[in-house]
């Protein structure tokens, strides 16, 4: 695990949106502060990577997150192969660490969340892809700082 400190983004890729999330890693294998920050709702690779760009401007991350979605038994789908290439072409384009999380189940589990907050079906729509990033950054920084503490 790097002991670099700064902005981590993460990605929730979709054919239609990308959500995003942002947090800090503190350093040392320490995450700090985590939430959902938007949703790139744009289906042009071009106008997705110039929002992109925008955001990697802003925050200047130390690393990015690509959710990897998977079948429950842990095998690929046709998606994981897309996020995958959405990966290789954000180390290509921004040459930053790039991370694939296991996002099984983010999605379902961002919909439970914001159905908690009291949040209608339109309301969870618009914000679901961002929080389904913010879950597969929290799960990478639980990752990240239990494998620090034993390591």
């Amino acid at each position: 695990m790097p002991d670099e400190s700064g902005a981590v983004l993460a990605f929730d890729f979709g054919l239609k949106r990308i959500g995003v999330a942002i947090g800090m890693q503190l350093g040392a294998g320490r995450p700090g502060s985590a939430r959902a920050l938007t949703t790139i709702d744009n289906e042009a690779n071009d106008a997705r990577f110039a929002a992109i760009t925008a955001l990697i401007a802003e925050w200047r991350p130390v690393r990015l997150l690509v959710g990897r979605p998977l079948n429950e038994d842990g095998m690929p789908h046709e998606m994981t192969a897309r996020c995958e290439r959405f990966a290789n072409q954000l180390r290509g384009r921004f040459r930053l660490p790039v991370e694939d999380v296991d996002e099984r189940f983010s999605s379902a589990e961002a919909d439970a969340n914001l159905r908690e907050r009291g949040l209608s079906w339109q309301q969870r729509k618009t914000k679901i892809d961002a929080e389904a990033a913010l879950i597969i950054l929290q799960s990478w920084f639980a990752t990240h700082a239990n494998h620090h503490a034993t390591a």
